[in-house]
């Protein structure tokens, strides 16, 4: 007799057109709970579904469509590390081998390499010799990394995004196990895009943790599922499932811990996730790992900085032609010659009242953007269309370009001084220079970076900066780690940051001018109230 979910109700996403079907969602149940557990004190268990886990089969596996098909194609999970993804996993990639009536199915568990390809696998096949009926009919390759189901023709096989060799694949069933791990979607897309066409009921299931790259398929699909279950989008074949926490929910807060781990206290113990918790207050560098797998938040690095909804909040509107002849101060900062380039102006407050007020700048060469985006996966072109990257002639960004453009800038804007790097960027400098510019060098070490980027910490805190939302800023200021010396001075580290922080360090460079100088060159903030100490 299967056992039934207290209280469970089919998902509110359920399509008008289709139907719950208990007799098929209790017969997927029982087989799964046939199964037993593999590893630790649950070995040779039964594997009884969480009940976190049976809503999700009982949705996706007895939700029907008129003619008795499944309505759901892909299902995307989003838990917490340790509650029970593997063998989740492993029993679906089973139960769609062995008894999901497909003839000569084939399922797939991929993964981003072959360890990761592997546990799944092995849990699977674990599973497997622990079950008499299953161990008689199926036939183990663990060299080739499958499994064959003799009655139906069907084989599962683990893939990895390191090995080549997955064209003409039939795909009835695809288990990506932890997606945010995958460098890039080409993978995702080799298996998704086409492969099922050929079978009547296919299903896509991609369990994984909270990652760190918005600018990957696994947050692609992250997003597109929070929008589903927020109401902005509604695909009828997409199931979507989050656990976790908010981004501004207490992460020390016991109660926060069950709310993001649905396993917790079953296959998770208490004492180890409090235990992870006070490491990370002890050590900052923890606690983006304790958020990320234990909270299931997308963080951007190990070391975060920039709380980007604090920045988020001062997107403030920005009007280039009202800051027409204002006092500004400039910060460059050169790339290589085919890297991003970028230069900021900043505006100091008039009064009290008013904000610091940035402008950024940015440029591609021409001919390499496309290039850059399949190889980065980063969205220049789409900036580039909406203005907010400039390109210039070539396949090297051209100085001349841009030193034509800040000579414009020049014209509509007081810019009192230039901040650079002074280890770069000399024939640029001269030529500035030449245009009348007072381009002053700046140092990139603790003792000049520390002071301008604790206060830009401040002004964000505080809201005392504008910035427009310009989003290839924003992205440089998601990118920044942070390094810090023993006397407590930090400074943006361009060789730890995940992408690329060259907007980021040029606005710095003009905050640091804009602070020491002001409107009218008197006396800075650093001189009338000293240097911020964190």
């Amino acid at each position: 007799m299967v056992r039934k979910l207290k209280n469970y109700k089919p998902t509110k996403l359920m399509p008008e057109y289709a139907h719950y079907d208990k007799d098929a969602a209790d017969y997927v149940v029982a087989f799964i709970e046939q199964l037993k557990h593999t590893k630790g004190e649950f070995y040779n268990k039964p594997f009884e579904l969480i009940d976190w886990q049976e809503r999700i089969i009982r949705d996706v596996f007895g939700i029907l469509k008129e003619d008795g098909t499944r309505a759901f194609k892909t299902v995307y999970i989003e838990v917490p590390k340790k509650c029970g993804k593997s063998e989740m996993a492993s029993a679906i990639c089973l139960y769609m081998l062995c008894a999901d009536r497909e003839q000569r199915a084939e399922v797939y568990g991929c993964a981003a390499d072959r360890e990761q390809a592997s546990l799944v696998f092995d849990v699977a096949c674990d599973m497997v010799r622990l079950c008499p009926a299953l161990q008689k009919r199926c036939m183990i390759k663990p060299s080739r990394k499958t499994i064959a189901f003799g009655p139906t023709n069907s084989t599962y096989k683990a893939l990895s995004a390191d090995v080549a060799g997955k064209s003409g694949v039939n795909v009835s069933a695809l288990i990506f196990d932890e997606l945010w791990v995958q460098k890039d979607r080409k993978f995702f897309d080799m298996m998704t895009v086409g492969t099922s066409d050929a079978r009547k009921q296919p299903l896509h299931f991609i369990i994984t943790t909270a990652g760190t790259d918005t600018n990957s398929i696994c947050y692609e699909l992250h997003q597109k599922a929070v929008d589903i279950l927020e109401g902005r989008k509604t695909d009828p074949t997409f199931y979507p499932v989050i656990y976790g926490a908010g981004q501004d929910e207490d992460w020390t807060d016991p109660k926060v811990w069950y709310k993001a781990n649905p396993s917790l206290g079953i296959t998770i113990d208490e004492s180890k996730v409090a235990e992870a918790c006070e490491s990370a207050k002890q050590n900052p560098a923890e606690e983006n790992a304790f958020r990320q797998l234990r909270l299931n938040q997308w963080v951007k690095q190990a070391v975060r900085w920039m709380p980007m909804d604090k920045w988020d909040a001062c997107a403030f509107p920005v009007n280039e032609k009202e800051l027409e002849g204002r006092v500004c101060y400039g910060g460059l900062d050169l790339s290589s010659t085919t890297d991003l380039t970028s230069f900021c102006l900043c505006f100091p407050p008039k009064d009290e009242d008013d904000r610091y007020i940035v402008l950024p700048y940015f440029w591609l060469p021409e001919e390499t953007l496309d290039l850059r985006v399949k190889r980065d996966h980063v969205n220049y072109d789409l900036w580039e269309k909406q203005g907010y990257i400039q390109t210039t002639e070539g396949n090297v960004v051209h100085y001349g370009f841009i030193e034509k453009f800040i000579e414009e800038l020049g014209e509509r804007f007081n810019i009192r001084d230039i901040a650079f790097d002074r280890w770069g960027a000399t024939q640029m400098v001269q030529d500035l220079e030449g245009m009348g510019f007072e381009v002053v060098a700046m140092g990139q070490g603790f003792a000049s970076m520390s002071p301008p980027t604790k206060e830009l910490m401040k002004l964000v805190l505080e809201q005392k900066i504008a910035h427009g939302g310009h989003p290839v800023l924003r992205w440089n200021m998601d990118n920044i780690y942070i390094r810090q010396d023993p006397a407590g001075n930090i400074k943006a580290d361009k060789a730890k940051s995940t992408e690329k922080i060259d907007g980021a360090i040029a606005c710095i460079m003009a905050l640091d001018r804009a602070i020491r100088c002001g409107n009218d060159t008197s006396e800075s903030v650093y001189d009338s109230r000293g240097l911020l100490v964190f």
